[in-house]
Parts: structure tokens; C-alpha cells; sequence
């Protein structure tokens, strides 16, 4: 595809979204027999993406009455999921999709690019899972390869990389650990993803 090609596809994608409009009134959608719209075929698929923000100074989500919503932490790089210990303490995987050199390839790499970048996960990983405890941040387990889910089984904490899954010893009320993570069980993610394998 030439550079050329790419803004006359992105314009096209614009005004295909532009376009769809719902063909349901409001509430037909939901309840026990919802009315669903019939399928609208395109040549270039509706794409919304949720651009992540911070909450700006000042300001928080609006609760529940008789509830409040306070900030747990700031200044994370991508979080991307949370596992609570049965101590309270908080897990937050910081972690971005790691380096596929397939991906960047063609149209569907170039608007995968464009959308991940427009969701705020278009940065390295931070390769981290941080602990929060009483609106403390600590570095609990560095080094590892875009983590995302988290396990505890017993006094072993399971972590779930883009390439294996890995166990390190968990000790109650430690903030980091600094044992190196032993590999239980690759996870082979094919020529696509760079932390597999082929």
C-alpha cells in the first residue's frame, strides 16, 4: 500500500462511522426479549475506540449515594489488571502488548497502530507488577515480559506473561520480591508475537 492510499482509507472510515446511526429506539435493546438491529455489512468495520484520560485535578467519578470514589494510585504506565491478595493488599499489572513486528504490516497494521495509540497502549511495557497498600505504591516484581493475569495458589504467586506462565514464592506482607520467577508453562504465541514461539 502506498502512503498515498492511507489518508483516503482513513477518511473512508471516518465517514463510514459517521454514517451508522441506530435503527432501535430507545429502551428496544434491552430488557428480557431486546429487539437486536440487523447486521450492516462494510467494507471498512466501525471501529470506536475510548481514548484513555485521567481524571483531571480536582474531580472523581460520581458515586452511588451513601458511596464515594477515591483514587488508589496514579502515575501507573498502562495498567491493566488487578488481582487483590487475601490480605487487601492490591496486585496492578503494568504492561502493554509486547513488540510484533508482523503487526505494522499493511492496512490492518496501519489502523492497529492508529487505534492502540488513540487507547493509550501504543507505549513500551513496563514489564511490572506494582503493590498498593494503605495509598502506598511499591515495586513488587520487575523483569517480567508484558505480565498480565495473576494467581495466588497457596504460598506461590502465578503470573501470566506473554510468553509463559512463571511462579515466584509469595510471603505475606512483602512488598517486593526479588527471587527470579521460575517458568511453569510456556504460552507459544506464534510468528505474530514476538515473546513466542514460531
Amino acid at each position: 500500500m502506498g502512503v498515498k492510499l492511507a489518508p483516503v482509507l482513513l477518511c473512508a472510515a471516518a465517514l463510514a462511522a459517521c454514517a451508522e446511526t441506530s435503527l432501535l429506539q430507545p429502551g428496544e435493546d434491552t430488557g428480557a426479549r431486546p429487539a437486536l438491529a440487523p447486521p450492516v455489512q462494510s467494507a471498512i468495520p466501525t471501529v470506536k475506540i475510548a481514548p484513555a484520560k485521567g481524571w483531571p485535578a480536582g474531580a472523581a467519578p460520581v458515586a452511588a449515594p451513601g458511596w464515594k470514589v477515591e483514587a488508589l494510585a496514579t502515575g501507573l504506565q498502562h495498567p491493566r489488571w488487578l488481582y487483590v491478595l487475601p490480605n487487601g493488599d492490591v496486585l496492578v499489572a503494568e504492561t502493554s502488548a509486547p513488540e510484533r513486528p508482523e503487526d505494522g504490516k499493511g492496512v490492518k497494521g496501519f489502523f492497529m497502530k492508529m487505534f492502540m495509540k488513540r487507547a493509550g497502549s501504543a507505549v513500551p511495557s513496563a514489564n511490572r507488577i506494582s503493590l498498593l497498600r494503605n495509598g502506598q505504591r511499591h515495586m513488587f516484581l520487575e523483569n517480567l515480559n508484558s505480565p498480565f493475569g495473576m494467581a495466588l495458589v497457596g504460598n506461590d504467586l502465578y503470573v501470566a506473561n506473554t510468553d509463559a506462565v512463571v511462579r515466584v514464592p509469595y510471603r505475606t506482607g512483602e512488598t517486593r520480591i526479588s527471587e527470579k520467577p521460575v517458568k511453569v508453562a510456556e504460552l507459544p504465541g506464534g510468528p505474530l508475537n514476538a515473546g513466542g514461539r514460531p
